[in-house]
């Protein structure tokens, strides 16, 4: 089999990474090979404000979550939901299925086990970069109003009447992928790769999940309207309908968001890990 050049699919421009890692073997050869590829490297010693890393204009971030021990999900938390274009890499130590379903809901773009090698995570890094890059480079329509909705793509978010509907980053994409298939029905594993940008395991309920929380921030802003129908055993459909005076769709289908087919996934008890869930 051919060897593929060093550089092969690189990006053009250099990546700007942070990492936040207290393992010297790890960071020492990270250091090493970004410097070989050009690209530029934070090293972070703990949790930074997402304030604070905004000026640093940063492409990536990659984060031990075993170094911020209770502080863990809260960080991870607030720069996926601050910084909706920074990539999010955890890298970290033994973890449960429960743990990786959680860093993934909360908005982390990838999550590598330790111990691994640093030329896996930079490959990694290079894949959730190329996959921001090529869904800022779509072209500009401006805002999306629907229903009584303003989808803004240039701000990750959805106003109604002027008001943002706090959105998180996983939350917005779910809403736009929908809202862009104007009307056709999306089956979950496509909406799942369009979103988290690789193929859904079986059992996984991460769109159900999402969808229903969007359900609940759509109805309690604008609830005259149902938005996102289910079509169960197969996926979603985005279609503003106005519900009647009796509390009903004009369409006759009922407007609760409850359905089977959002259930909450059953709960996995986790293994002991560093940082708890």
């Amino acid at each position: 089999m051919a060897q593929l050049p060093a550089n092969a699919g690189q990006p053009q421009v250099p990546i700007r990474l942070a990492a936040i890692d207290a393992d010297t073997g790890f960071m020492r050869v990270l250091s090493k090979r970004i410097e070989g590829l050009g690209w530029e490297l934070r090293e972070l010693s703990g949790p930074v404000p997402p304030e604070e890393l905004v000026p640093m204009r940063l492409n990536a971030v990659v984060v031990d979550l075993a170094l911020l021990g209770p502080r863990a999900w809260d960080f991870l938390e607030a720069i996926c939901g601050s910084l909706p274009g920074l990539g999010v890499i955890v890298c970290t130590g033994q973890s449960s299925v429960a743990q990786r379903v959680r860093g993934l809901r909360l908005g982390a773009d990838d999550w590598v086990s330790k111990p691994c090698h640093p030329e896996e995570v930079l490959a990694r890094v290079e894949a959730v970069v190329r996959r921001r890059k090529r869904s800022t480079a779509r072209p500009d329509t401006g805002p999306l109003v629907t229903g009584e909705l303003e989808i803004r793509a240039d701000r990750y978010q959805v106003f109604v009447g002027g008001q943002a509907l706090d959105l998180t980053r996983r939350e917005f994409e779910i809403v736009h992928v929908l809202a862009e298939a104007d009307g056709q029905v999306l089956q979950r594993e496509d909406i799942y790769q369009r979103v988290w940008g690789y193929a859904m395991a079986h059992g996984d309920r991460s769109v159900d999940v999402f969808v229903r929380k969007v359900r609940q921030k759509l109805e309690s802003r604008s609830p005259g309207w149902i938005y996102i129908h289910t079509h169960f055993g197969i996926g979603y459909r985005f279609e503003p309908e106005p519900i009647d005076a009796d509390g009903g769709a004009l369409d006759g289908q009922p407007p609760s968001s409850a359905t089977i087919a959002d259930a909450a996934p059953a709960q996995v008890k986790p293994a002991p890990a560093k940082f708890s869930v």
